[in-house]
């Protein structure tokens, strides 16, 4: 190992390491907040099983569960958007600018609308249609923005990507009106972004996807770096361009769709957490693929925590509060970056 790959695995080390107390920081002061505010040595004694009744409930039966899945699912997206940015050669792909997340609100709406109410069984059973939902999509619009001669157009990729999640947000907001009272108010919200998944069975739904999709995408890390040079240059070195493109669009749409089927519809942190953790370590996704998903970490805990404490007594959705600085952040990379 040469001196500069020592110096750039360190700073990503020390990267990883501040990022990580922060969200610990983050994860802390969600603890502490909520409608019944609980004081840190409150939350300390009943985390070490000394507390109240009153303050266990609190912690352990609605607290941490939210916690756990906003962890899940912010690592989730931040790894889900360097897939996409790294399968698409575009740094503006994100599941939600290129419709995935319009394919996992369609599966989801497809699902309370014709299979089955809300119980228990819909933690299980929700990640799968919003995967079956997204994946969908991504064929359809990886099909109209490839082009036999000069392959995956990133300009196309954006503006198909923006067409596909306009109609299907049509089409979604049409079978959602026939929904009935209960159900149409827990299918807006999810589309607003809302941290539905709050119990023990939702973060036992989803951690199988997080621990399985991550490490296998991980692996596959160096395959995202030789797309960055070109097909050509890809092929030219021995990669199986199509065959490793189209797999890595199957696990991060996995990723993608299992994160936000649990946290609702929110956009932006697999676009803004790769672009942070680039600037932070570099472009080789060995380094720069942790660092985004500790940054999807804390952005979608500050989030919640924001949007649930902050606002009281009217909770704002956690996608509020992301898009609501996504929005400008997007438009930012829009004017620097050239498509």
């Amino acid at each position: 190992m040469d001196v500069a790959e020592r110096a750039r695995r360190k700073r990503a080390m020390i990267v990883m390491l501040a990022l990580a107390f922060l969200s610990l920081a983050i994860v802390l002061i969600s603890l502490n907040t909520g409608t019944i505010r609980l004081t840190p040595l409150q939350v300390w004694y009943a985390l070490l099983g000394h507390g109240t009744a009153e303050e266990t409930i609190i912690l352990y039966d609605y607290r941490l569960p939210r916690i756990m899945i906003t962890l899940l699912a912010g690592a989730g997206l931040g790894i889900a958007g360097s897939v996409f940015q790294g399968v698409s050669r575009n740094a503006l792909a994100d599941p939600g600018i290129l419709g995935i997340n319009a394919g996992a609100a369609f599966g989801l709406i497809v699902y309370v609308s014709f299979f089955q109410k809300l119980d228990t069984s819909a933690a299980l059973m929700i990640p799968l249609f919003t995967f079956a939902g997204g994946i969908a999509v991504a064929i359809v619009i990886f099909l109209l923005a490839y082009d036999r001669y000069r392959g995956l157009m990133p300009t196309r990729l954006i503006l198909v990507g923006i067409g596909v999640a306009a109609g299907l947000g049509a089409l979604t907001l049409v079978l959602s009106l026939k929904l009935d009272e209960d159900t149409y108010a827990f299918a807006a919200r999810w589309l607003a972004g809302n941290v539905w998944g709050r119990q023990w069975v939702n973060v036992a739904a989803l951690l199988p996807w997080t621990v399985v999709l991550i490490p296998l995408i991980y692996l596959r890390s160096r395959q995202l770096d030789l797309f960055t040079l070109g097909d050509d240059m890809a092929t030219g070195v021995g990669s199986q361009v199509t065959r490793s493109r189209l797999l890595l669009l199957t696990l991060g749409v996995a990723l993608s769709c299992a994160s936000v089927a649990m946290v609702g519809g929110i956009g932006f942190i697999g676009l803004a957490a790769p672009h942070i953790a680039k600037r932070l370590v570099g472009p080789r996704h060995q380094y720069f693929m942790p660092v985004a998903a500790l940054v999807g970490v804390a952005i979608l805990v500050a989030a919640d925590t924001i949007g649930r404490s902050v606002f009281q007594p009217n909770a704002i959705p956690a996608g509020v509060i992301v898009a609501a600085i996504g929005g400008p952040y997007f438009l930012f990379l829009l004017f620097r970056t050239k498509l």
